[in-house]
């Protein structure tokens, strides 16, 4: 009898401290629930781990290191860059934004009116701009552009708007940009890159032939290290338009309202470690061809006829090229002189040059005029680089001294820019976004676990 009334007692005793561990539980569950819904939100933009381990060392083919990379994106090149390609010199591009896919016919498939390029007003152009050298597309012929009249854009050109440059062909790209007869200028920094809603079967072939016909991906050891850089050249750039892409996204198209996609730069480029590699791999690569052209480049001249502005894109070109942070730190980004090695040397890069211009070719088919103008705009860029780095000695394929056009300098500019953001977008914002999506993925698994154990606890009891 006293032993039941003990036991009694024990149980009625044991009972409240039950409850009291059983409410601690719940209230440990509902703080970390809470915290992993709002962490990561304010980690997207202020993340504590900004240098993450998943890119430390040498960048793979390169002579520098990610961290190194950031740090000069970020203190040299990034804002450098900025100030630069504002400037008049830098902001017009020269482009033939006609559609004459040579591959299949067009089908544009641009649903939205941002594909179209804005058409600039005279008085914008530089003053030796503004003398028209022909007629231009008759105003009715929209095909390229599915009847939309807003597509149009100015076709001015004067072939003495800037001295002391060559009118000469790449043998790395596919236009004639000594021809004329179809080119405009076209203001970048009124056409930015975004998301213009070019997408489906037509935008994917052109990714298609562009990896399977000219640049595909066999295993490395298939691989010699020529055709391997190819790959990862296209790969880096192919990441960083899809960046900006998913930067500059339209969110809701009933408010216009724009921002970045999480979703879409995860699920395109940030959950495969190879695309930012490659990324960081173009960036150093288009960075030499720009310190190898060094004094090509501060000799030029940047004459639009304003001379104010032009003594500014020259003062920034010099800042860039000779910064002591950059010199000292990074001063061979990528090596090129151990390539085109052995007998087949000069067979392999005429392949690899018959390649790249064929997907230089390719830019025609794009079905989206804003989407061509950057296309082709940074496969010039790339073009360029190439042209720098694998010139012999500073002697191009025919024998003669290397020279650039102003269009290739432009492309080229512009081109290490586009991928100095998009380093500084996937080094600021990459670690948030990851744990975002992440933790989206591995959420729904660790709710149904702690609620499962909370259950038996509660069963028990």
């Amino acid at each position: 009898m006293v032993g039941s009334e003990s036991e009694k007692k024990s149980r009625t005793e044991g009972k409240p401290w039950r409850w009291i561990i059983i409410g601690a539980v719940i209230a440990l569950i509902v703080a970390l629930t809470t915290a992993s819904m709002t962490t990561p939100k304010i980690s997207l933009f202020r993340h504590p781990c900004s240098c993450s381990q998943k890119y430390s060392g040498m960048v793979e083919d390169c002579c520098c290191d990610y961290e190194t990379v950031d740090r000069l994106n970020e203190e040299v090149l990034y804002p450098s860059l900025q100030d630069l390609v504002k400037t008049p010199f830098f902001r017009y591009f020269k482009v033939k934004l006609g559609c004459d896919c040579p591959f299949w016919p067009d089908d544009g498939m641009c649903h939205l009116r941002d594909c179209s390029v804005c058409e600039c007003p005279e008085s914008e152009f530089p003053k030796s701009f503004r003398t028209p050298f022909h007629r231009g597309l008759p105003s009715d012929d929209l095909q390229c552009q599915e009847g939309k009249p807003q597509a149009a854009v100015d076709r001015t050109l004067d072939s003495k708007a800037f001295r002391g440059w060559t009118e000469i062909d790449n043998p790395w790209t596919n236009d004639d940009e000594t021809d004329n007869a179809e080119m405009t200028y076209v203001n970048l920094q009124l056409n930015p890159e975004q998301y213009t809603g070019y997408s489906g079967p037509s935008a994917r072939r052109i990714w298609d032939a562009v990896y399977s016909e000219n640049c595909p991906k066999y295993p490395s050891e298939e691989l010699c290290q020529e055709e391997r850089i190819l790959y990862k050249l296209i790969s880096g750039l192919h990441s960083s338009i899809s960046i900006h892409i998913a930067d500059r996204y339209l969110l809701d198209k009933s408010k216009n309202l724009w921002g970045c996609n999480a979703t879409l730069m995860y699920d395109r480029v940030l959950r495969y470690p190879d695309r930012v590699r490659n990324l960081y791999f173009t960036y150093l690569f288009v960075l030499r061809a720009v310190m190898k052209a060094q004094d090509y480049l501060e000799q030029a001249e940047y004459d639009t006829g304003n001379p104010t502005e032009d003594l500014k894109a020259h003062s920034l070109m010099r800042q860039l090229l000779y910064n002591p942070k950059l010199q000292a730190a990074c001063p061979l980004p990528f090596d090129e002189a151990k390539l085109w090695k052995g007998q087949r040397g000069p067979e392999l890069k005429q392949k690899i040059q018959e390649q790249f211009r064929n997907i230089s070719a390719l830019m025609d088919c794009v079905g989206c005029e804003k989407c061509r103008l950057w296309g082709k705009l940074q496969v010039l860029g790339l073009g360029t680089a190439l042209k720098i780095l694998f010139s012999d000695n500073g002697w191009d394929h025919l024998g003669q001294i290397l020279q650039l056009q102003r269009n290739e300098v432009i492309a080229l500019m512009n081109l290490l820019n586009r991928l100095s953001e998009s380093v500084k977008l996937v080094h600021e914002m990459g670690p948030g976004v990851e744990m975002i999506m992440e933790g989206q993925i591995a959420a729904p698994t660790a709710s149904s676990s702690l609620w499962q154990r909370m259950r038996t606890l509660l069963f028990k009891s």
